[in-house]
């Protein structure tokens, strides 16, 4: 039955927020950040002292990782986004390390505390049944496992399906605020990342599950897409570069074994159409994270194709995706739940696409990975990686193979570098013959 919600201020509403307590924000698109203010306002007023903030990627200001709140607000965050980068390598904030799909079990098990949720959703609906959005990732365990939830009612969020629909009366606390959800902007892609697409749309067949994320390649390999046929998706998060291909009929579903017809995510960040697209659409399915990124979920899908990314590949096959040498970038995310999963799935592909040279002309395929550089994807996960010199598959290859493979797909002005590498490593009976 419908209940009539009441709605206070958001100073009212973070209130409930005590010293010491652990808190989490929705992600990406859906953070709260009229909440977030009002937060920080008690932190200047200094009625709080060691709150610990959780939560994925977020967009927009972090300012509770200012210096200014040391001691206040501590930042131990599932993934190292741009807005908290700086605070991170600084020591202001601070990363768990965790797969994806296991963010909600740290919650759900009570290793990491859950006692206020922050989160964003859609207006009621008729039933008392409110909206996600973009955002159901770890923050439902959240809403789950929290002593208080206080929720901003935004006509901006998009009534989604799936783990995304929760009623209102798992919600302490309601303030209104309607604001758009903040978009993402992406730069078109460039020569190098359109040949890139090009070799990573040459290796995906007709009837695909796919899993990409966002940015420059995902957009310039589905741009490559749309002769294609049957394809569908599953995967964490998506962006506008799919809409076209929905709109094509590319993207249907129709060879999906779990959730046929529909567009599987757990959250998303795009411009307004993207937001657009999901509202009240039974076509998406946004689900929580140990769904989603569950590899033996994704591997039930036939043919399963995932494309992830990489800050350096050593000539063995070990991939670092979250750091730079010591200085945190990013996280682990889920491109390991992917890439298990893709080569599990009958058919199924694990990808791995960069650019040869990083914008400074400095070389991704390196001898040895920089000091202190995480080791995300290990060498024995490894299949495919693809740059635009080539692709290769490293699976069930040996580690000098392996080397006169990437050396392959280097950038040329650093394979001789590497081909000395590879010599003094493995001895002088180690020869590749390459155009320099």
């Amino acid at each position: 039955m419908y209940t009539k919600i009441n709605y206070i201020t958001p100073e009212e509403a973070v209130k409930c927020v005590h010293s010491g307590d652990h808190i989490h924000f929705s992600s990406v698109a859906s953070s709260p950040r009229v909440l977030i203010d009002a937060l920080c306002k008690r932190g200047d007023a200094g009625e709080l002292r060691d709150v610990k903030i959780h939560h994925l990627h977020t967009e927009g200001e972090a300012k509770y990782t200012d210096p200014k709140y040391e001691g206040i607000f501590f930042h131990q965050a599932f993934f190292v986004g741009g807005n908290v980068r700086q605070s991170v390598q600084a020591g202001y904030a601070d990363y768990i390390p965790v797969f994806l799909n296991e963010t909600q079990k740290l919650y759900r098990t009570g290793i990491l505390p859950c006692d206020v949720a922050m989160i964003q959703v859609s207006p009621p609906d008729k039933h008392g049944y409110v909206s996600l959005g973009t955002s159901v990732d770890a923050t439902l365990a959240a809403i789950e496992c929290a002593r208080e939830v206080i929720a901003v009612v935004n006509k901006y969020v998009p009534r989604a399906f799936g783990d995304a629909l929760i009623p209102a009366s798992l919600i302490h606390h309601f303030v209104q605020h309607d604001e758009p959800l903040m978009p993402a902007h992406f730069t078109e892609p460039n020569p190098i990342e359109i040949q890139i697409g090009k070799n990573c749309a040459s290796l995906i067949e007709d009837g695909a599950t796919l899993q990409m994320g966002i940015g420059a390649i995902p957009n310039a390999v589905l741009a490559q897409l749309r002769y294609h046929k049957n394809l569908g998706i599953h995967t964490e998060m998506f962006a506008d570069g799919v809409l076209p291909l929905v709109e094509r009929g590319v993207i249907n579903g129709s060879c999906k074994v779990t959730d046929k017809g529909k567009i599987v995510s757990t959250f998303l960040m795009g411009s307004q159409n993207v937001y657009d697209f999901i509202d009240d659409n039974p076509m998406v399915k946004m689900m929580d994270v140990k769904y989603t990124n569950n590899p033996y979920v994704i591997a039930k899908n036939p043919k399963a194709t995932a494309i992830n990314s990489a800050l350096q590949i050593d000539i063995t096959g070990q991939i670092c995706a979250d750091s730079l040498g010591t200085k945190l970038y990013s996280g682990v995310g889920g491109q390991v739940n992917f890439i298990f999963g893709a080569s599990m799935s009958e058919g199924g592909k694990a990808i791995v696409a960069m650019p040869s040279m990083t914008n400074k002309g400095v070389s991704k395929i390196v001898p040895t990975l920089t000091p202190g550089a995480g080791v995300v994807t290990t060498r024995s996960h490894v299949h495919w990686i693809i740059t635009e010199h080539g692709a290769v598959n490293l699976y069930g290859k040996s580690l000098q193979e392996r080397a006169k493979l990437l050396i392959k797909i280097a950038h040329p002005d650093a394979r001789e570098e590497l081909d000395k590498a590879a010599f003094e490593r493995f001895g002088s009976h180690f020869h590749f013959v390459s155009q320099y």
